[in-house]
């Protein structure tokens, strides 16, 4: 783990070694002024020397102010250094989220994903900047203050000692006890960010079922979770504060009493007695400086322990040796597919598929509710790989390509479609970043967008709002077909795409396809008759079992299934549910 995130520090290795410098500087000055300070006293006070006082008190100001510009610089790298590295952190989490196949991104939920890129980066942000600076100025004063105590007077520097050590004792258990909890602290921010991620993403349907109530009963139960863990926490280091200036304010007294006998048999002066109790504040401040970032580390840990899960996540789906870089045709071939999500699963999800297509076929895929029709097409594109037998593209297993050039070939249209923040035009050049307006309006009049789009105020540079909210589920299918039409695929697959669409424009984008994309292989996903019947071959699912693969009228003929759904749908009604061929 720490060799992973030690990785990301990168440029910023120079900032990290200057700050403790700086901050080593500063603790040797800020050790120089209590001596100066006893020199004052003895030499100059009681020896009625001014000129003395102002020399050492001008020496003073100098320390101080090297001392100032020391702490300064240590600030200033340090946090140079620190939010540097938590930049660095987020962009290799970010960039490995990129490479993640669909079921490395399964492993972690969306909400997981965004606390580890900002809660854990910035708990380990500021970890790294207490380390940088108060990880090594607080020992720093503890060791120069010790050692000039034992220069001053060894009696009374053996009580700093004593108390030193019985302070590191306690506070050893009570981080230790505490450390359990904010452990446990972040995987509640999980399901917080869970329970806000899908209110607002859902906004809609919380309204239109009137369940603020119950939103608003399930995040304060999550915000509730977090906050006893954090009381169980802090509960175990209450006492940290009052135990540390209970033990300085008793260390003080025992010096002065101590040091007052030592000036009356005249083994102590008053200026080192004031040397030596400004050195006690200072070894005692800075212990319960270490407590504190021992606190912040402990605090800290499961985040990099999160942070790295991400960085080190290996995908699962990587690019062959010496990868293929031309898809020929869209042509696909199943061969005794079976896959399942989890490789342990008993059960798999499609068990013996194998079918042929060849480049340019239409092929309706058909079957109930969790049929599998989604896993079957996702494999195609090598968005999951097949747990056993192969899959063809062009005549070349999937396996054998690299994966963006496959990926470039296909083009999905999935269930749930996303539009992002921008224009229409934005939007559509995902499929093709250097699309012209024409090739635009083309794939939109195409996906039998343009009507709509044509009647907005700003027609192509209308803007969309994240999610696609102002724009309805039938508009935002047919951008999305759109843009995936910009990539010229080989292949196109739409996963239930046209579901929010009225069979009228369904039936036109079909035609569409069938008139101007005559050389690319289409897949189509539905759960209507009427948006199949057209295609050359309609493969029938069910229970992830191929159970039929033929024509519209052929399979009316041979396979109940199919039949079923046909009659379920058209019933004595067939000019009302579904379309005659164009």
């Amino acid at each position: 783990m720490l060799k992973t995130l030690t990785a990301q520090i990168k440029e910023f290795r120079l900032p990290s070694v200057l700050t403790p410098v700086w901050m080593v500087g500063e603790v040797i000055c800020e050790m120089i002024i209590p001596v100066l300070m006893g020199f004052i006293v003895d030499n100059g006070i009681y020896g009625s020397d001014m000129q003395y006082i102002i020399h050492t008190g001008l020496l003073m100001i100098l320390v101080a102010v090297c001392g100032l510009a020391f702490g300064m610089l240590g600030g200033f790298f340090g946090a140079k250094a620190s939010a540097g590295f938590a930049r660095n952190l987020r962009k290799a989490m970010n960039d490995n989220i990129q490479t993640f196949a669909f079921s490395n991104i399964d492993r972690f939920s969306p909400s997981s994903l965004v606390t580890r890129l900002t809660t854990d980066v910035t708990n380990v942000q500021n970890a790294y900047m207490m380390i940088l600076r108060m990880a090594v100025r607080a020992p720093m004063t503890m060791i120069i203050a010790m050692i000039m105590s034992f220069l001053l007077s060894p009696r009374i520097a053996g009580i700093y000692l004593i108390a030193v050590v019985l302070l590191g004792i306690v506070l050893y258990f009570m981080l230790g006890s505490a450390n359990r909890y904010f452990k446990k602290v972040f995987e509640r921010y999980d399901a917080l960010n869970e329970s806000v991620q899908e209110n607002v993403t859902a906004i809609r349907a919380v309204k239109a079922y009137v369940r603020e109530d119950q939103e608003i009963s399930r995040f304060q139960k999550a915000a509730n979770n977090i906050y006893l863990m954090f009381v169980k926490a802090e509960l175990k280091l209450a006492g940290n504060m009052p135990i540390m200036y209970g033990t300085v304010y008793t260390v003080i007294l025992i010096i002065s009493w101590v040091g007052a006998h030592m000036i009356v048999s005249g083994s102590l002066t008053t200026g080192t007695l004031m040397s030596l109790l400004t050195y006690c504040m200072n070894i005692l401040m800075s212990l319960l400086m270490l407590s504190m970032v021992f606190i912040m580390i402990s605090m800290s840990s499961a985040s990099a322990r999160r942070i790295a899960e991400v960085i080190e996540e290996k995908p699962d789906l990587v690019n062959p040796e010496n990868p293929v870089m031309k898809v020929e045709d869209g042509s696909v071939r199943f061969d005794h597919v079976y896959f399942s999500y989890n490789k342990g699963s008993a059960e798999p999800v499609l068990r013996d598929i194998s079918f042929d297509v060849s480049s340019g076929e239409s092929i309706g895929i058909i079957g109930a509710t969790g049929s599998a029709k989604s896993s079957l097409v996702n494999l195609i594109s090598r968005l999951y790989d097949v747990t056993e037998g192969s899959i063809a593209v062009g005549g070349r297993d999937v396996r054998e390509y690299d994966l963006t050039v496959l990926r470039d070939a296909v083009s999905v249209v999935l269930q749930k479609n996303v539009l992002f923040s921008g224009t229409i035009y934005d939007n559509l050049r995902w499929g093709d970043k250097n699309a012209t307006d024409e090739e635009c309006r083309k794939a939109c009049r195409l996906a039998c967008a343009d009507e709509f789009i044509e009647k907005m105020p700003d027609g192509y540079n209308t803007w969309i709002e994240q999610g696609g909210t102002n724009v309805s589920g039938g508009q935002k299918q047919r951008l999305c077909i759109a843009r995936a039409l910009l990539k010229k695929p080989k292949i196109l697959i739409l996963d239930d795409s046209t579901s929010a669409c009225d069979t009228a424009t369904d039936a036109r984008i079909r035609r569409a396809f069938r008139e101007d994309l005559p050389a690319t292989t289409k897949f189509i996903i539905a759960q209507r008759i009427s948006s199949v019947q057209d295609c050359d071959r309609i493969i029938v699912l069910e229970n992830g079992m191929i159970d039929g693969f033929d024509t519209h009228e052929n399979l009316l003929k041979s396979n109940d299934i199919y039949r079923e759904i046909f009659e379920s749908q058209v019933g004595s009604n067939a000019e009302a549910d579904f379309d005659s061929k164009d």
